[in-house]
């Protein structure tokens, strides 16, 4: 479904423009979900430390030379959404603008705050719609981690969830197991 389907074209496009020329506090996102625009405040110190300890596991563990971007801009057909993290091959981000086609992206990660509704079902579908091959759910308000995997016809085929505690594998090309505990 695009990015405004359900908007007039010339309401989508005033409301893209609109969000394109948006300033927001220092620390804040301005993100563009289902053609409603949403600001968030900066994330406090359990979601960072949840976003790091992740991305030091995939650093350390992963089978291939992966690099996790935080707060990349990524265009999808349901919005621009900017995932905590966007991971793909060492050198996917070089030379990308602010606001860029999920080219090489191979997994998104959201670790979840005050609105987990969003993370579970729009941005989800949004990921899977760009055709992002996985994407990690971090569900603090339900001490879960699920990984959706194989994109298709606008949502993921395939779901593993898992409570903090267990481990969850990752497949190629992480090839290793999560720790969750750690997000606990």
């Amino acid at each position: 479904m695009p990015a405004m389907e359900h908007f007039g074209q010339a309401e989508g496009d005033t409301v893209l423009a609109a969000f394109l020329e948006l300033t927001v506090p220092e620390g804040y996102r301005a993100e563009l979900i289902e053609g409603e625009i949403i600001v968030t405040p900066p994330p406090d110190g359990d979601h960072e430390d949840v976003v790091g300890r992740l991305i030091g596991q995939i650093s350390r563990h992963s089978a291939a030379d992966l690099y996790a971007a935080g707060t990349k801009g990524l265009i999808t057909p349901l919005g621009r959404f900017i995932p905590d993290a966007a991971i793909g091959p060492t050198g996917t981000f070089r030379g990308m603008d602010a606001w860029a086609e999920p080219n090489g992206v191979v997994m998104t990660v959201e670790v979840n705050s005050t609105r987990p509704d969003r993370d579970r079902g729009p941005k989800r579908r949004g990921y899977a719609a760009a055709g992002i091959p996985f994407y990690l759910l971090v569900d603090r308000s339900d001490g879960t981690v699920t990984l959706h995997a194989e994109p298709h016809d606008g949502d993921y085929k395939q779901s593993t969830r898992v409570p903090f505690g267990k481990s969850l594998d990752l497949p190629d090309p992480f090839s290793f197991a999560l720790d969750t505990a750690v997000f606990a």
